[in-house]
């Protein structure tokens, strides 16, 4: 189902400008792309969050409506206030549907790995988005990595991975995906617990034996000096 953004056109520019749109809930962007000049825009935050909630995220292709025409259009770089993580711009691609485009699309483990279910190891997912290249038609949601014939220690790259039909590996052949890793041995974590349990008994009031000794003698000698001093 294509989906359609209602777009305004912008003429006011500069930071003031662009808070003010903020304000009212709206982001500035500029399309660029096509034969025509870039098109300075503006768009309802409230759309801009349900394309990047959707399953495709930023790869997600919609029409930007605006100057009684459309656009296929994506979003290209989104630039955030560094703080509050706010949305200030948008750069938005125009996209011809039968030309080939390169995206990042994110990778998803599937399977129960041999070296998990039976030799104590874990994923360890390594590559967390491929690049592609594919019609904009074709853009997958994600790229699935089967992992379940995978022992410990034992990994896939991308060079091994099947990809949907009409999409193409950009990335390099040999990046490393994902690795069934051994996990940390059990005797290099004993002896940290063995040395806090000793200070917990510690720090309930078990005193080591020579501090306990040396403050019975200063106690035994103290009494002895209040003898002492009741004799004189």
């Amino acid at each position: 189902m294509s989906l359609t953004i209602k777009c305004e056109t912008r003429d006011v520019f500069g930071k003031n400008a662009s808070r003010r749109l903020r304000r009212e809930g709206k982001v500035p962007a500029v399309l660029y792309g096509g034969n025509a000049p870039n098109k300075h825009l503006m768009l309802q935050k409230k759309d801009v969050f349900g394309i990047l909630r959707s399953e495709s995220g930023e790869n997600t292709i919609f029409k930007a409506a605006f100057d009684k025409g459309s656009k296929d259009t994506m979003i290209k770089e989104m630039q955030l206030d560094p703080v509050t993580d706010e949305i200030l711009h948008i750069d938005l691609i125009q996209i011809a549907m039968d030309k080939a485009i390169r995206v990042s699309v994110p990778i998803v483990v599937t399977g129960e790995s041999v070296g998990v279910k039976t030799e104590g190891g874990f994923v360890d997912l390594i590559t967390r988005d491929i690049e592609v290249e594919c019609l904009p038609g074709d853009i997958p949601e994600h790229i699935e990595v089967d992992v379940s014939e995978l022992h410990l220690h034992q990994s896939i790259r991308i060079e091994e991975m099947t990809f949907p039909e009409g999409v193409e590996a950009v990335s390099d052949p040999q990046t490393l995906v994902v690795l069934i890793e051994a996990p940390t041995k059990e005797e290099e974590i004993v002896p940290e617990l063995e040395e806090e349990e000793e200070i917990e008994v510690m720090a309930e009031g078990e005193q080591p034996e020579v501090i306990k000794k040396e403050k019975d003698e200063e106690q035994e000698e103290e009494e002895k000096g209040k003898k002492e001093e009741k004799k004189e």
